[in-house]
């Protein structure tokens, strides 16, 4: 047997809402929404997304042992594993700059947030007031933010997924 998922991360139904295909044998087998825990044969798969894309495809056996899913070769996930395989050096390199792109970006976010909280006259009187020591102009901000959400989707497609660079999920 066969097992396959297909999740279009950008199509949903019109109700906003991502849905896992799961196929067996090159026929549809079941349909789900995210996140999703299919039944098969010995166990379990289980497909959750985050915002940028998947962050779990596990096959968890009955004896809960788990797996991951091996990404289709013609997928990007797929590619970027292949540019893994093939580049390690240079898929090392890539890995390294998303994870410290995401880190600066949080950084920033938080001394950013941080500094009109901070003015909030409950939250000066107990802690004081706050001045952040970075005032990055608009045009870094902007580049920040567009690195992180290409950062993001990086490491979505390494299938690798951390609750605080990648945020919340679905």
């Amino acid at each position: 047997m066969d097992y396959a998922v297909d999740v279009r991360h950008w199509q949903n139904q019109g109700s906003g809402e991502v849905e896992a295909q799961l196929y067996l044998d090159d026929r549809q087998y079941a349909v789900s929404k995210l996140p999703a825990a299919f039944p098969v044969e010995g166990g379990t798969i289980e497909v959750a997304m985050s915002g940028f894309g998947i962050k779990r495809c596990h096959y968890v056996s009955a004896d809960g042992t788990e797996r991951q899913l091996v990404p289709d070769p013609r997928s990007a996930e797929g590619r970027r594993a292949r540019l893994a395989r093939k580049h390690p050096v240079i898929s090392r390199g890539i890995g390294l700059l998303s994870l410290v792109l995401l880190l600066i970006g949080a950084f920033l976010l938080l001394l950013q947030i941080a500094e009109p909280v901070s003015q909030i006259p409950p939250v000066a009187q107990r802690f004081g007031s706050f001045e952040s020591p970075i005032r990055p102009p608009l045009w870094l901000n902007l580049t920040l933010g567009v690195s992180a959400a290409v950062a993001g989707t990086e490491r979505a497609l390494r299938l690798r997924y951390h609750w605080l660079l990648d945020g919340a999920a679905n």
